[in-house]
This record gives C-alpha cells, structure tokens and sequence, in this order.
C-alpha cells in the first residue's frame, strides 16, 4: 500500500507498481490539471512538485515530471499539484504572475510552468536572469514566445511567500522505504542494505533510483517490470562530502545537489551539469545512474574519466574500488558483478597544474541528448604536457578515453600549435558511426575541433567557467 500526502490529504493506494504518478493523478484522482504531452520528460506539461526532506541546503520543493516517476517513488511524501496552489479564490503567487504577465494563451502547458514557477517561489539561488532560464528550461510553451513566461519568472523568484508551503520546509523525519505486491509485480524501497541484497537475488529485478530513463520504458515500450527494488532509501548512498582533495559523491544523490555543490567543489562537474538537463530530471536523475545507463552518449561519463574517477561497488561480499576507466565493456555493458551496485563516486581534485574542461554539443542547448561530448584532463609543468586524460562520448560503443592522442600530447607544448599538429592522432581512437544525430564525418570532426577549444581555454589559465547568461536568443540590454 503507497501513503503520501496529496494537496494537504493523506491518500492511500493500492495499484501496480508500474503505475505512473501522472496516470494516478489523471485517471484516479481525476486531477487533469497535469497534463500529459510527451510522456518522455521532454515538455514539462506534466510537471508535479514534491517535497525533498533531504536537499543539500536543508528541505526543498522540487519540480518534478510526474510522467517518468512511479507512483512508489512517492510513498511517504508530500505532493503538490497545481489543483492544491491557490488558498480559496485567492491564487498563488505562482499563478498571479502568469495572470498579470499574460502568460498562457492555449492553456495546455501552463500548469507546468506554473508549477516550475513555484519551485522557483521557495529557492534562496534564482536571482540571476540565467538561473530562471534554468529553472524554465523543461517546459515547453509554443504560444506565447517565452517572453512573458520569462517576466514571470523575474517576478516570483526567490519570493518566498509566508504560507503552508513556506511553513512545510523544516527538518522532518520521512520513512519512504515499504514493499507491497500487487498481483505479479512487486515493488521494495530497503532501508536496510542486506534486505536490499536479497531483493535483487530474485528472478528478474530490476533496480531504478529515479526512472529518468528507466521510466520511458513504462511510458514509451510498454514495459511491465515484475519486480523493481529502488536503492533511494539505502543508507550513504545520498552522502556527499569533501575528504581532504577527494570529493566523495554518493550514487543516490540527485543531480541538482551535485550542480550545486559542485559548483564551488568541482567546477568542471558543475558546468557539465549546467546543460545535463532540465532541472525536472536532474532533481531525479543520479550520478550513479547516469554511468550505470552505459550510454556511450551520457553526459557524465567523459568527465569523470577526464577526473579518473573512483567507483564505489557494494555487494553482499562487501565492497571494492574499481576504476571508472575499467567501468564500461561494451554497448551499455558494465563490470557490474550479479547483486553489485555502484555505492558513491570518488573525484580527486584537480591540482595547480592540471587544466580542465566539459563540453557537449548537440541540436538543442537544453534538453538533448549529446551527439558528441568531451571531459579534459592534462597536468602542464613548465609549459609542456606531463599526463593527458580526453574522455569522450558519442564516438563509440562506449564512453572511451583517447589513448592515442593522449600519449601524443605528453612532453609537448601546451599551445594550439602543437595540438594542431597532434590533432590527427585522433582518428586512431574513434571511427565513430552515422546517425541520426550526426554523420561520422561530423563526429571526428567536432570531436578535434573541442580539443582545439579546450586547448584555447586553457593555453593560459586552468579552467574556464561558463558565462552566466540566460537561454535565450534575443537579450535585452539596458542602456
């Protein structure tokens, strides 16, 4: 049985475990304000908030998309849909602002973005212009040309109103763990890390943490999991913290916190983050799901093997280290052992010499999938190379470092007029494939021409970050 709290009641129910939050809200509780329009994350129509006791920076409202979150996902928690904003006749904040600024014209995506704009209501960091471009990012509006979306969003950022939702962000203990079946399919949370290991022992288990992409399963191919053991509830695994010059990240951790916390811890993680995704899915989206995926386009990927990361797996045996560079084995393939799971993340902090750099190119800015990405990592001393780590995606099978040009780049000038020279040695690394995102032509060719950039960003300083400046194409400048 799943017990969470809707719009102020405590409901209870009791329904597959494959059920989405969206399907439940609509057809069970009949709250059609969520809408469904792309049921893959992509349009924010359906976006929910729930209540994140466990924020880095204390208790947080997040918006969420109800349509890749499992009904389990909830147990436990406190739930707001746009139905629950308004206080009698009088209208949140949140939906005055889009009242006065005349945003919304069909109607169809604006309790998304009302529900975007409260998140935004209860956040102390979205005072910049580029901040509220993030927080809007995930929602897709075709009528009203942004601009008095974007108004909106100036207007309640960071507002805070004094009322219920303000009063709910306060320490409390929350217990989100539970197993129930239903029929043939069943569904565990543990708190408990041996009872964990004795779920995923059954025929068939499937883990998720935040069904960003496991989610899409359900929502685009239909797919029944019998049995789905969630590791959010696991003991350490939300933990992240610095140990001297390692920076520990534990696999559960959502990727918002780590945007945040790394933004002054590990810079080049956080600019990686930045256009990761929307802050929809990266309020469920995990580091150690990310790598776990195997995409060979991930996001996250090439930057831990620029960092050299340190994977933390548990078994019931205990635990190991392995390096991230012996993580990945082929087409989303991993050494994942049977009853194995990634734990946390281990980065050591660049040193003084090193030179660092993340990119990602793909079609859209926000909210795409990358058709090539870079993690860069090289240690100068005296103005020549000592060690080279280029970790890439979307040129094979797998994330994969490139050892060729790497080895090339040691004992030479770090200038663009030795890369340019070396710059070849990359087509011994990659013969990526054509598709639909790009030709191979295209790839090897974007692939040198980031190495250029980072070489042009870092010939004289260690790291570049990114401007802060909103998304969009026409800016108004005063004068």
């Amino acid at each position: 049985m799943i017990r969470f709290s809707l719009n102020g009641k405590t409901l209870e129910a009791d329904t597959s475990p494959n059920t989405t939050l969206l399907d439940f809200l609509r057809q069970e509780q009949r709250l059609t304000g969520t809408k469904e329009g792309c049921a893959e994350g992509d349009c924010g129509a359906c976006t929910v908030a729930l209540l994140d006791p466990d924020a880095v920076g204390g208790p947080a409202w997040r918006a969420i998309n109800s349509c890749l979150t499992l009904l389990p996902m909830v147990n436990g928690r406190t739930l707001v849909t746009v139905e629950g904003l308004s206080d009698g006749e009088t209208l949140h904040p949140a939906q005055q602002a889009v009242v006065e600024r005349l945003g919304s014209q069909c109607g169809y995506c604006t309790p998304g973005v009302v529900m975007s704009l409260f998140e935004s209501c209860y956040r102390d960091d979205a005072a910049s212009e580029a901040a509220q471009s993030d927080q809007m990012c995930g929602n897709l509006c075709r009528c009203t040309g942004y601009r008095p979306i974007q108004d909106a969003a100036k207007d309640v950022a960071g507002c805070r109103p004094a009322d219920r939702f303000a009063a709910a962000l306060v320490p409390a203990v929350t217990d989100p763990s539970g197993a129930w079946t239903r029929g043939d399919e069943s569904w565990s949370m543990p708190d408990d890390w041996s009872v964990f290991f004795d779920a995923v022992e059954q025929e068939e288990a499937q883990i998720v943490c935040g069904a960003t992409d496991l989610g899409l399963q359900v929502t685009q191919r239909g797919v029944r999991f019998s049995t789905l053991v969630s590791v959010e509830s696991l003991p350490g695994l939300r933990d992240l913290h610095v140990d001297g010059d390692v920076v520990h990240i534990g696999a559960a951790v959502p990727l918002t916190d780590l945007e945040r916390f790394a933004a002054e811890e590990l810079p080049v993680v956080a600019r990686m983050l930045r256009f990761f995704g929307s802050r929809q899915i990266k309020h469920r989206a995990t580091l150690g799901g990310n790598l776990c995926n195997a995409s060979p386009i991930g996001d996250m990927a090439p930057v831990m093997l620029a960092l050299d990361a340190t994977l933390v797996l548990r078994s019931r045996a205990g635990e190991r280290e392995l390096p991230i560079r012996e993580f990945f084995l082929g087409y989303r393939q991993t050494a994942l052992a049977a009853g194995e799971v990634v734990a946390a993340i281990r980065v050591r902090k660049p040193g003084p010499s090193a030179r660092v750099g993340a990119y990602k190119v793909s079609r859209r800015r926000e909210m795409d999938i990358s058709a090539v990405a870079l993690g860069a990592w090289v240690e100068v001393s005296d103005g020549l190379v000592i060690a080279a780590r280029l970790g890439f995606g979307g040129m094979a099978a797998t994330p994969k470092r490139a050892s060729a040009l790497e080895a090339a780049l040691v004992g030479q000038p770090w200038t663009i007029d030795a890369v340019e020279r070396l710059i070849g040695h990359l087509d011994e690394d990659f013969q990526p494939l054509s598709d639909h995102r790009g030709s191979a032509w295209y790839r090897q060719t974007v692939a040198k021409n980031l190495v250029r950039g980072f070489v042009e960003e870092t010939e004289h300083a260690s790291f570049q970050a990114l401007p802060d400046r909103p998304l969009s194409t026409i800016v108004q400048v005063s004068k």
